[in-house]
């Protein structure tokens, strides 16, 4: 009796061990459930409020700017600091004029001469310090070591800079794009940027990274015949261009921004599947139309064409544009501006002289303009412009002007169209 009374004891004690656990089993399911549930309920009342909130901008967004002249209110200025000067590379050849490739295969991968970048990183501290003094709030990004050797399956470089932000960002009302680029030497430029980025998106700001590129050895035609000038011009009638259709690429300095409509070039950086991708990410409440120029090395629209007003443009003399009856169709002024004085001597590593008309404009009224190009100032004087100068020569060695080493995050303006 004693050991049927144990095993009944037993029995039970493993009966009750059973329904006490199955009881927090099913008690845990029970609150995890409705925990979830609360979840799910918080966060579709989040997203309906951020729908509210988010529609068009939100009021304490910092990032909003459709054009090129609306008044600055703040603006990312590049930094020329730790600049690497890009290995010699198929499509580094294809963006440089002959007398510089002794430099780039004799430097590639080491710094820009250290003289040379001291001065420049001292012309932008104070074109910094001059925006400031005319109202604008000026953000930086990081210092990064861009003498790191670094390699992925489909390559192997090292980085350039982060001088020029309008290369790799452009502002599109309330979201910031970041282009893929097409140098091998620029793929981590955007590492740069990252903490300001998520500081704007933090803000409410949208942050849409382009598709980017492998820059496998298909993205690069490998024997691009480039030997003179005029292979350049005869390639660029073609419409041949060192970077072919394998992926999608871009630099956001071949898009410039009229409000709705965005004028866009296919050039050595720039890819048709590139811009194929920004019309399609931009419609419907964007227009990218595609402009040329005759143009022997196309890389970037912006010494060559330059939207300065509502229906004010400046354009290149020397590259004429093929499709300007558009503009002067719909009533727009073109301005051509005039030769630049840069002396032939000073070193343009990365661009030509044309970077005299790479302006950046602080409202409709007023230029940043090289102080040392007097011509431009005076024809923006009879254009009734007032002119901000400073000097950035050594700056422009590495590869631009007042625009190129800006980009405008917040313009107080609205999205209009001046085309219709």
């Amino acid at each position: 009796s004693t050991v049927a009374f144990c095993l009944l004891q037993g029995k039970h004690n493993f009966h009750s061990y059973f329904y006490f656990k199955l009881r927090g089993v099913f008690r845990g399911w029970v609150q995890r459930t409705f925990q979830s549930t609360q979840a799910a309920t918080a966060s579709q009342n989040t997203c309906a409020a951020d729908d509210k909130a988010t529609s068009p901008v939100p009021k304490d967004c910092l990032v909003c700017s459709y054009n090129e002249w609306d008044p600055l209110e703040e603006v990312i200025v590049g930094r020329a600091e730790n600049a690497c000067v890009p290995p010699f590379s198929v499509e580094v050849k294809a963006n440089t004029y002959e007398k510089y490739w002794g430099f780039y295969q004799k430097f590639g991968g080491q710094s820009f001469p250290k003289d040379h970048l001291k001065k420049a990183i001292a012309e932008i501290e104070e074109m910094c310090n001059i925006l400031k003094g005319e109202g604008v709030t000026v953000k930086r990004p990081d210092p990064i070591d861009w003498s790191v050797n670094y390699k992925t399956p489909d390559f192997e470089s090292t980085g350039m800079y982060a001088a020029m932000p309008r290369d790799i960002l452009l502002v599109v009302g309330n979201e910031i794009i970041e282009a893929p680029m097409a140098w091998r030497a620029r793929f981590f430029e955007y590492r740069a940027y990252r903490r300001l980025i998520k500081d704007y998106f933090n803000s409410g700001a949208k942050w849409t990274t382009a598709p980017k590129p492998t820059m496998a050895d298909e993205l690069y035609d490998q024997n691009y015949p480039i030997h003179s000038v005029e292979d350049r011009h005869k390639l660029a009638a073609q419409g041949k261009f060192v970077t072919t259709e394998f992926e999608p690429c871009f630099d956001a300095a071949d898009f410039i921004r009229a409000g709705r409509d965005i004028f866009v070039q296919r050039s050595q950086v720039t890819n048709y599947m590139g811009i194929e991708w920004m019309r399609r990410h931009l419609a419907p409440d964007y227009r990218v139309h595609i402009i040329s120029f005759k143009d022997p090395n196309p890389m970037h629209i912006d010494a060559t064409f330059n939207i300065i007003g509502p229906g004010l443009v400046l354009s290149n003399p020397d590259r004429p544009c093929h499709q300007i009856e558009l503009f002067k169709k719909a009533g727009w002024t073109v301005i051509q501006p005039p030769v630049p004085l840069i002396p032939d001597d000073h070193p343009l590593w990365m661009s030509s002289k044309w970077l005299s008309m790479n302006v950046l404009m602080l409202d409709e009224k007023r230029v940043m303009v090289d102080a040392n190009e007097t011509s431009i100032q005076k024809m923006f004087e009879k254009l009734g412009i007032s002119t901000i100068k400073v000097s950035i020569r050594h700056a422009n060695s590495l590869g631009g002007g007042f625009h190129c080493w800006t980009c405008d995050i917040r313009r107080r303006g609205t999205l209009q169209s001046y085309f219709d």
